[in-house]
């Protein structure tokens, strides 16, 4: 595409960069079967080191759509896999394993409903167990975990994205074939596709020599006006939700594949994978320009832009953004990589003007999608920032913006503290506050608490580990017997109405 290698596209994304805090970006596109691509700025900082089309990131949430494949490449095979289909329940197939509370739930949710965020459960991302617990979570402890996960909304009536299905989706997996997930899908995937830079976690990529071409991850701090790398870490306990790393020039392989329905996209894995399943924005009323309501199909979102179906995924982790797409109409796709925690937004947007550029919309009539973008992150900024006192007032309808001296003496509430669900939280003194250290999560987070009124209800803010800029407001309480706390309450979900309690233990 002569567009991606013009003067005037390079002088963009070096802007887009700039403003956006993206030290390297990577973009490769296809149409009618020609592929090019391009790499802008910096893959390492220090030394700094020249993105290119060969850079590795880890792409995030766009590996979801690989995991939706293999699963479809199962469901395509009828002689060796007959019981794996898009409506069977998957209890059915994982009797043992696949177990979720609430009435109807084990017994009704299908493969394609796990596969398209509609069981009924929210994400529960802080349930899982990284590489730096004391006992990491796998696909099959996930999975066996959704048992103590409460749902919150009815099957197949809202959309709610949800990382832990697609873990138990490539549990299936290895429980079908007898492979690990890594070497199904070298055998169905990268090798017959020749994606020979594409790995499962990131030490899979270095044992392959490629330890030199992976990106550095970096967060920008706001604060102190200046880039942090940080570590790539293994993720084995998301496995299927992402931990993909691969390169513009690799995984464009994989969409050109999809369009041309090569290796093992067949005509009844590609439609399986784009067949609309349920609606992600439905009571959106700020649209994007010529963008229909998105559906989400299996590990792809669709919808129309300009009249024409597009087919897309993002990803996003600190460190990385990223982004799939293809118009099948056009035989034309892109893939846009960045490694920023701040690139997903840009990768969106640029893949949307890679798009006018393919339909060859006049220059006169494009959208300034960097202008559409930084609108909506402002406005999103503007609406979550005044959520801490929210969460006081919802609390404590009487905050006037003070709150009450707190006279319980700290080690009161300290101790171990148990639910099935989200496992053992310690709550600890530090700096003379409140404290838990939960960076044994796969997405870890620290928690300070800031006591509100009555001696049991607090502000529980959550810190990021890696982003400590980051930092989200919770609700939460304790219950006493005794003048000791026995429960702890934090709303740990947004989608669920209660807390997540966490009992005592010692």
């Amino acid at each position: 595409m002569d567009y991606l290698n013009s003067q005037e596209f390079s002088a963009h994304v070096e802007a887009i960069q700039e403003k956006w805090h993206i030290p390297g970006i990577a973009i490769a596109v296809v149409q009618g079967g020609e592929t090019s691509s391009k790499g802008f700025g910096k893959a390492k900082l220090n030394p700094p080191k020249p993105c290119t089309p060969d850079t590795i990131f880890d792409i995030a949430s766009v590996s979801k759509n690989l995991t939706a494949a293999s699963v479809a490449v199962l469901i395509d095979d009828d002689e060796k896999y007959p019981d794996v289909q898009w409506d069977a329940t998957m209890s059915s197939l994982l009797p043992d394993d696949f177990v979720m509370t609430g009435e109807g739930y084990t017994e009704n949710v299908t493969v394609e409903d796990i596969l398209s965020h509609r069981t009924g459960l929210p994400t529960h991302d802080s349930t899982y167990l990284g590489i730096r617990s004391e006992r990491p979570d796998n696909a099959r402890s996930v999975t066996r975990n959704l048992r103590n996960l409460e749902v919150a909304e009815p099957i197949r009536s809202k959309w709610m994205y949800c990382n832990l299905m697609f873990t138990a989706a490539t549990h299936l997996v290895q429980k079908k074939t007898g492979q690990s997930f890594e070497e199904f899908i070298h055998t169905h995937f990268f090798k017959p596709l020749d994606m020979s830079s594409t790995n499962l976690q990131p030490n899979a990529a270095k044992a392959a020599g490629l330890a030199d071409r992976i990106a550095g991850s970096y967060i920008w701090e706001e604060k102190k006006a200046q880039y942090k790398e940080i570590q790539i870490l293994q993720t084995p306990e998301d496995q299927g939700a992402g931990s993909i790393l691969s390169s513009v020039n690799d995984y464009i392989k994989y969409v050109k594949a999809i369009l041309n329905r090569e290796g093992p996209f067949t005509e009844a894995v590609y439609k399986g994978l784009i067949k609309p399943r349920i609606v992600t924005n439905p009571d959106d009323d700020d649209l994007d320009p010529f963008t229909s309501w998105t559906m989400y199909a299996a590990g792809f979102e669709t919808y129309f832009y300009r009249g024409h179906l597009v087919v897309q995924h993002d990803g996003s982790i600190n460190g990385f953004g990223s982004t799939l797409f293809f118009m099948p109409q056009f035989d034309f796709g892109g893939v846009v990589f960045g490694n920023s925690g701040s690139a997903t937004s840009p990768a969106n947007f640029l893949g949307r003007e890679l798009m006018d550029a393919a339909l060859k919309i006049p220059l006169a009539e494009r959208v300034n999608w960097d202008e559409v973008y930084s609108a909506k992150t402002a406005k999103w900024e503007q609406e979550n920032e005044d959520e801490g006192p929210k969460v006081k007032k919802a609390l404590w309808p009487e905050y006037d913006g003070k709150a009450q001296e707190q006279t319980m003496p700290l080690s009161s509430y300290t101790g171990k503290f148990f639910n099935a669900g989200y496992h053992k939280m310690i709550v600890q003194v530090k700096d003379n506050q409140l404290f838990i250290d939960a960076s044994d999560r796969c997405m870890g987070f620290y928690i300070k608490f800031e006591h509100l009124c009555d001696q049991t209800k607090f502000v529980a803010l959550l810190i990021d580990c890696e982003d400590d800029e980051f930092e989200e407001p919770l609700a939460a309480e304790f219950e006493f017997e005794g003048g000791r706390a026995v429960r702890m309450g934090i709303k740990m979900d947004p989608d669920l109405e209660d807390y997540i309690w966490f009992d005592r233990i010692e």
